[in-house]
């Protein structure tokens, strides 16, 4: 009987210890990101252009010795994030500087899913040029080129200082490229 009993509690204790929820690993997850509210402040920069920045961000300056190029960043010290601003006056260059703004864009494709061009044309501003979205997993997500075709060439180029995660920087990506697309279509000539 002895044996019967061990026996029945044995097999018992096996089947309710197999019929438990296994042990599975729970998903990484990702700290909840708080947006600043949207409000831009107007910045004639020392370059031959305004723009419109995010109330939110730091402009840092970078001096250059040549006088025809004219570099800052805005950066975004919340989001850990940097936009990279290259200005050049035109000498015609602009085939050579639009190649080469297509060729830094393009050098992501390496780990890019897609790359998606839009075309800008603001014939009021005379702002031309071509905003470009990298998906996947790059290191940079946002790039754009603009210039009125004669005089002014403006590049930028979006960077974050955290390992490239399209799936976790998706929602701060497409807040910033709504503050550069504010830019570009607040920058005006000088």
């Amino acid at each position: 009987m002895r044996k019967f009993v061990a026996a029945a509690l044995l097999a018992s204790a096996l089947l309710s210890a197999g019929c438990g929820d296994p042990a599975v690993p729970k998903p990484k997850g990702y700290f909840r990101i708080d947006l600043p509210e949207k409000r831009y402040v107007r910045f004639d920069t020392p370059c031959s252009y305004s723009i419109e920045y995010p109330q939110y961000a730091v402009i840092n300056l970078h001096p250059v010795a040549a006088t025809d190029t004219c570099w800052m960043d805005i950066e975004f010290p919340s989001l850990k994030a940097k936009l990279h601003l290259s200005y050049f006056n035109l000498h015609n260059n602009l085939a050579s500087l639009t190649e080469l703004s297509r060729d830094m864009v393009y050098k992501h494709t390496i780990r890019a899913e897609a790359i998606d061009e839009k075309l800008w044309a603001d014939d009021s501003s005379k702002v031309y040029g071509i905003l470009y979205d990298l998906k996947g997993n790059t290191a940079s997500s946002v790039q754009f080129f603009m210039t009125d075709s004669t005089s002014h060439y403006l590049r930028g180029a979006l960077y974050f200082t955290a390992q490239p995660n399209e799936d976790s920087l998706m929602p701060v990506i497409s807040f910033i490229r709504e503050d550069i697309v504010h830019l570009i279509e607040t920058l005006n000539w000088r």
